[in-house]
């Protein structure tokens, strides 16, 4: 009966496309693929092309592709078992960090050529459409070029011919010099035909263009000058390396691209001063999408077009988060001790006194009273609160005799000495050792976190943006070049900026601003937002801060603000609360330094790690790219 019925359909389906004539059936015209002139005649259909184009940007760290890279280079501890190698590992393999995505770099010279002969666009739309797709080549090629050096730079998209030859289709390698002029000079053809408007934040715009360019310079340019210390990461044919002579001129370039910002050409960027407490202010800055004046560019999330994201459901405090869930990222003392106290000078978080004896606290936030906010909008800290709700995060108690009760559980519950009943003797956000989505280093992660009800839950996530590129960075990047071409007022000026916002109001003068001072404005500032790795690699301080030697407590406080300072494991914070009833110190705080059990490795960067590894089978069907340095 199955059978007989099988061949009752296909007759029926033969009769039914039978009555077309074949001419009539091959005429038909798909209903889900657009020609190139219906997908560009009409402007939003061009739009929904190049959103695509947008949401196919590359980041290093982002909100939607995974929180592992945040806990990385020993600004963090990953709370969760199955990324613990991030701490246990030696080093970093030489193909970490890769991309060679040509498919998109491809899509993107095919939009610039069809929008270009697009003949029903208005010369207005397609001056933009133009440009906009312009600035997305040319960061991709800025984000290859951070990644890989000098990459082909292919600017139409390559046809094969079938000619069983493709050599014609094989570009070498440009020189790393080459692709950030392009990048330059990409931002600066572009800039005019991008709107003026700071409140266009996703799309780009003439701020974004000088954004780009500034950091595209002070990229190049340190590349040029601190390349000289490492002479073996380079390539004979520039590949790999620039000139120490390019150096002032991509600085200048630099400069005058973010004085364009600075003067409100590009639009009226400020920083952001919304709320009268330091430390909510710079938290809201990464949340707040009303009227940001200091966001530039970002990949926003709309909960209603259904993109957002995870980020907060993973690194939220564990307890009474939606779900339970949570904990993953666990700022390290490492990076937790860099935020200098508000006289402007270093110093470790005071554990002990002058003659080694163990401070006691009144509450659980004293201990980092009289510090950069920027620490309290960057880090949960112990004692303070998310969502209305004050963190749990405490080790366990001390005894009179400096023994410890702890439990193995989140809110373990114990009998103390002479006590009858059990009591709680570790918090519910831990730190418990080796347990994971707890806060293992005595912190968790505070800036992108949504406090909004029902972003921390699977079912919602979160709409908070990633900011690529914002006012504060263009300050930093000015004040880097100002000091680089020796005008250190100027240098000064800006980065004072950027200081007093975070409570810092005693203002430094032209003569402290140093290359170590530089390197630190920009880990405390632009702490979680992916510039750590690229940083240490243009300034070549990577293989000096990560040099795979395992740390002591006394490497850990010592020399806290030196650009040049190991950094290779991350250290914990745990606090503790006395139990010793004769002691006027009793049920006060005390803490320790501690490196958690399960960091066993120590953050090696190889010089080969300087450039990421170009695959065999990319080399194999291009002859003409070279091998990368050390490799």
């Amino acid at each position: 009966m199955k059978k007989t019925s099988l061949i009752i359909l296909a007759a029926v389906v033969m009769y039914t496309t039978g009555c077309k004539k074949d001419s009539e059936f091959l005429d038909v015209q798909p209903t889900a693929v657009l020609t190139n002139e219906q997908a560009f005649s009409d402007p939003a259909q061009v739009l929904s092309i190049l959103a695509d184009l947008y949401n196919r940007q590359l980041d290093f760290s982002a909100l939607d592709n995974g929180w592992e890279s945040f806990a990385d280079f020993s600004e963090s501890f990953p709370s969760a078992n199955g990324n613990v190698n991030i701490v246990q590992r030696n080093e970093w393999n030489f193909d970490s960090w890769q991309s060679w995505d040509y498919g998109y770099v491809r899509d993107l010279n095919l939009f610039i050529e069809r929008a270009a002969v697009a003949k029903t666009l208005s010369d207005a739309d397609r001056k933009r459409f133009l440009a906009e797709a312009r600035f997305l080549r040319a960061n991709f090629y800025f984000e290859l070029a951070k990644r890989m050096g000098g990459v082909p730079l292919i600017l139409e998209p390559l046809l094969y011919n079938f000619s069983g030859d493709p050599t014609y289709l094989q570009h070498p390698r440009a020189k790393e010099s080459e692709i950030y002029d392009f990048v330059i000079s990409e931002a600066e053809a572009i800039k005019n035909d991008l709107p003026v408007n700071a409140n266009e934040k996703s799309r780009a715009t003439k701020g974004a263009a000088l954004a780009m360019e500034a950091r595209a310079g002070v990229y190049a340019g340190s590349i040029a000058k601190y390349g000289v210390n490492t002479p073996q990461v380079s390539l004979p044919g520039q590949e790999v390396g620039i000139p120490a002579s390019m150096a002032d001129g991509y600085y200048t370039k630099a400069l005058n691209a973010a004085k364009e910002i600075i003067n409100g050409t590009a639009g009226a960027y400020s920083l952001y001063n919304k709320k009268p407490d330091l430390g909510e202010n710079f938290a809201s800055l990464f949340l707040d999408k009303s009227g940001n004046p200091e966001s530039i560019w970002v990949e926003d999330f709309k909960l209603k077009s259904g993109k957002v994201h995870n980020f907060t459901v993973s690194n939220q405090p564990r307890y009474g988060a939606e779900e339970e869930e949570g904990g993953r990222i666990n700022p390290s003392l490492n990076l937790v001790q860099s935020f200098e106290k508000l006289d402007n000078t270093f110093a470790p978080i005071p554990v002990t006194d002058g003659s080694g004896n163990p401070i006691f606290y009144n509450t659980q936030t004293d201990i980092f009273a009289g510090r950069d906010a920027r620490l309290y909008g960057t880090v949960i800290l112990p004692g303070t609160a998310f969502k209305g709700r004050n963190v749990d995060i405490w080790a366990g108690y001390q005894l009179g005799d400096g023994s410890i009760i702890t439990g193995d559980d989140r809110g373990a519950q114990k009998t103390l000495p002479g006590q009858t009943n059990p009591t709680q003797v570790v918090g519910f956000d831990g730190p418990v050792n080796s347990k994971e989505f707890t806060a293992q280093s005595g912190f968790y992660l505070r800036k992108y976190l949504d406090p909004t009800p029902g972003a921390g839950s699977r079912g919602t996530n979160s709409e908070v943006p990633f900011i690529r590129y914002r006012f504060a960075e263009v300050l930093l990047n000015a004040a880097e070049a100002a000091f680089e071409l020796g005008q250190k007022g100027d240098a000064a000026t800006w980065m004072n900026l950027v200081r007093a916002r975070a409570g810092l109001t005693t203002p430094l003068a032209a003569s402290d601003i140093t290359f170590d001072r530089i390197v630190h404005e920009r880990r405390v500032e632009l702490a979680f937002e992916g510039h750590i790795l690229y940083d240490m690699k243009r300034w070549r301080l990577a293989h000096v801060v990560w040099d795979g030697n395992k740390m002591t407590v006394t490497d850990l406080v010592s020399n806290i603000g030196s650009a040049t300072k190991r950094n290779t494991q991350p250290y914990a914070l745990w606090g503790y609360k006395l139990y010793d009833p004769s002691s006027p110190n009793n049920g006060k705080w005390v803490y320790k330094i501690v490196l958690p059990s399960l960091v066993t490795g120590s953050n090696r960067f190889r010089l080969g790690n300087y450039y990421s590894f170009i695959n065999d089978d990319i080399r194999a069907n291009n002859p003409k790219i070279v091998r990368q340095p050390n490799q």
